[in-house]
């Protein structure tokens, strides 16, 4: 039997891979302090079980509550451990560009790579990282595998319904996926070429292929404030697309992002999966956000670690 626990920003989620897997739900009790500090309970008998939990490091509370779990889990005496991540968080803090900077993805990959080792492994699958050596960074007692949404994402871009479009990005570090995309859906790939014009400051110079006459569908692996997404909108509507739209792996918006994103009026649709909880803060299709479900993308992952 397998039992899939998850920590509380990711309920709903769980919900979907537990109808989608069959695997019974493990139960908790958790309660917070007058000060602030969190009590966790494992009600559900785990020993000799495999047990799965789905949470994202979406913040440092999040990624505590995964570790505090995790660890119960193993002392508990569970048989095999799978962290399902849907967001990475820090993810683009993977390199250090200034002296002293601290390499923040490395030391969250590093925490979870602690947590005690259970009889049949440890493993943390990832969903579309910013970063290709993430993975790298959890200790080798870890087996860490990258998952692609990409089946999710282009169902998502088909699901626009439009004809003759071009697949752009937002600068040339998505490009290699871009490009991918845009040769299994048939179309011209176009990406904004930058400039910086200071640390904290970049111009579009050119775009690489012509969108004049045709709609714009941006692919990027997050959004989170929305500038380059909309800087980016604004290129290709200067160069002649008759419409902009947005898809991304990962749906971040803090605070009013997506109303600015909305009210800027270069994007006519976002479609984000439902990685983050805070993309579900908003109606599900409100025609203008529409969130698809990453659940298939992990339900195929843990259909290869062979639980019963």
């Amino acid at each position: 039997m397998t039992l899939l626990f998850s920590i509380r920003e990711h309920e709903a989620l769980a919900a979907e891979l537990r109808e989608l897997t069959g695997y019974d739900e493990g139960q908790l009790e958790c309660r917070i302090f007058p000060d602030g500090e969190r009590y966790l309970r494992i009600l559900s008998p785990v020993r000799a079980q495999d047990v799965v939990i789905v949470g994202g490091t979406t913040t440092d509370t999040a990624t505590l509550d995964i570790f505090d779990l995790a660890c119960g889990l193993v002392t508990a005496g569970c048989q095999s451990l799978t962290l399902l991540i849907p967001f990475f968080g820090y993810s683009t803090m993977e390199r250090a560009v200034k002296s002293g900077e601290v390499v923040t993805a490395k030391t969250r990959a590093h925490l979870l790579s602690i947590i005690p080792t259970a009889p049949g492994g440890n493993r943390v699958a990832l969903l579309d990282l910013h970063s290709e050596g993430i993975p790298h960074y959890f200790e080798p007692g870890v087996v860490s595998t990258h998952l692609y949404a990409k089946s999710v994402i282009l169902d998502a871009i088909r699901g626009l319904g439009l004809g003759d479009f071009s697949l752009g990005s937002v600068d040339a570090g998505r490009a290699k996926w871009v490009e991918s995309l845009a040769n299994d859906l048939g179309v011209v790939p176009s990406f904004v070429l930058k400039r910086r014009s200071s640390d904290r400051k970049t111009e579009v110079i050119a775009v690489s292929a012509s969108v004049s006459g045709r709609p714009v569908v941006i692919y990027d692996d997050m959004i989170r404030t929305g500038g380059s997404l909309l800087g980016a909108a604004r290129a290709f509507r200067d160069a002649g697309a008759t419409d902009v739209y947005a898809v991304a792996s990962h749906g971040v918006f803090p605070g009013d992002a997506l109303e600015r994103i909305r009210g800027s009026g270069f994007i006519r649709r976002v479609v984000v999966t439902n990685s983050h909880p805070w993309a579900m803060r908003r109606p599900a299709d409100d025609g203008f956000l529409t969130v698809r479900s990453c659940a298939p993308v992990f339900q195929a992952f843990l259909a290869t670690l062979g639980h019963a």
